[in-house]
């Protein structure tokens, strides 16, 4: 067997083998072995044919369906003998065979790139830091309200606390209603603060089955047009918003808190929470960033594709049977997110370097210790859970990850900006 291994790019190899016809006897005579049970030869029991018969008849045929599992059998032979360290999915091209003069085929495969490591600690981060203030605090609360609030018909607007319903006309420069140019039933909250201002001043003492004209300039792409609508209103509904009483609490809560007081500490305790993680989270994937630019280096096709079909198969998670509709890009959806799954293949291969530069591992104390947290919250014995931990390489790689993002941080240079009055829906 002649074998050859040439260089592509820095990420990626192809290495050519051929083989004789003699070497390539023992992997027919395991297919013509294969094939022989599926046989049906006149003047024999059905599997009972000679091999010689078999491959006579059937020789040509057996053996060009052999040949991609004999490519990688000689493959991996090769990746052995050679020491060759490949990643991902290798790909078999150029096959070419002869009956009786002996197979030639390609095998492309990737490599991991070299990465040199450059300054990982004491990376500079601003890092936003929000504080729940009593403001942000009552933002919320009004969101609640909001959420559980109920209507009921009106003649006439009175505050923003209104739903006002109306038909659409678009009008020329001239107030002439344009024909096919009508929306039948809009709705615009006027308490909505992404109400377009032009609107919510129409509307602001809007009375049933009232005319409206709203005229203003519109910002589309690159350009601006002037708009021209009629507003006839057909229906007023009061936003009914509940007192924040215990009453209230009890319901919203499902009987969790009793008092309004018990009820503003709990919600305050959640909104420091959310905030402390987003601003935690994003000041990962700042430090994270700024590693990547700082280090440059080719990353494998392979690779990339591994993330693209693992986000592929999430969007095929959100579809009935997991079948995408027929009328889904595949090839449009991968250009769409190249950039981010070239992003994460390159953060999975910078990490990895890091992790044994700084001799990351996980301990049985740091499994304990995490069956020990997790217990409770998952409802199952810290000794069966521990167990579990201590086989699974996805928590063990969880927890690596988990210390090398707090050995980052630790080094990192951080910068808080404090910004104030801010709620979860914000």
């Amino acid at each position: 067997m002649e074998v050859s291994v040439n260089t592509l790019s820095d990420v990626s190899r192809e290495v050519e083998i051929s083989t004789s016809q003699e070497e390539l006897e023992p992997h027919f005579q395991k297919a013509y072995r294969a094939y022989r049970p599926k046989v049906e030869i006149r003047g024999f029991r059905k599997g009972k044919a000679p091999l010689d018969l078999i491959k006579k008849l059937y020789g040509d045929l057996i053996e060009q369906e052999a040949l991609s599992e004999v490519a990688g059998t000689l493959y991996a032979e090769v990746v052995k003998d050679r020491e060759l360290k490949p990643i991902g999915e290798p790909v078999v091209t150029d096959m070419n065979y002869k009956r009786g003069e002996g197979f030639r085929f390609k095998v492309q495969y990737d490599i991991r790139p070299t990465i040199v490591l450059k300054d990982y600690k004491g990376i500079p981060v601003e890092k936003t830091v929000h504080r729940v203030t009593d403001g942000g605090l009552e933002e919320e609360i009004q969101r609640l309200r909001k959420i559980n609030s109920t209507t009921e018909p009106a003649d006439r607007v009175t505050d923003d606390e209104h739903i006002v319903s109306v038909e659409i006309q678009e009008l020329d420069e001239s107030g002439v209603p344009l024909i096919g140019r009508k929306n039948q039933d809009a709705r615009f909250y006027l308490a909505d603060p992404e109400l377009e201002l032009p609107f919510k001043e129409a509307l602001a003492k809007a009375e049933r089955d009232g005319r409206y004209v709203v005229q203003f300039d519109h910002q589309h792409g690159d350009h601006m047009h002037a708009v021209h609508l009629a507003l006839t209103v057909k229906r007023i509904e009061k936003v009914i918003l509940p007192e924040v009483d215990d009453a209230f609490v009890k319901k919203i809560s499902k009987e969790k808190y009793s008092t309004v007081a018990s009820f503003r500490d709990s919600l305050r305790a959640d909104l420091e929470n959310y905030w402390k993680e987003k601003d935690q989270r994003q000041a990962v994937n700042l430090l994270v960033g700024e590693l990547i630019r700082r280090h440059d280096f080719s990353v494998p096709e392979s690779l990339v594709r591994g993330v693209l079909d693992g986000l592929l198969e999430d969007v095929k998670g959100q579809y009935p049977k997991r079948e995408l509709p027929v009328d889904f890009d595949v090839e449009k959806f991968y250009e769409e997110n190249r950039a981010y799954a070239i992003f994460q293949a390159k953060w999975a291969l910078l990490r990895e370097e890091i992790i044994a530069a700084e001799h990351l591992t996980v301990s049985d104390e740091d499994l304990a210790a995490v069956a020990e947290r997790e217990a409770g919250r998952l409802g199952i014995e810290k000794e069966r859970l521990l167990k579990y931990y201590q086989s699974s390489d996805q928590v063990k790689d969880r927890l690596i990850g988990d210390k090398l993002i707090d050995l980052l941080l630790e080094k990192a240079k951080i910068k808080e900006v404090v910004k104030d009055d801010v709620t979860a829906s914000q």
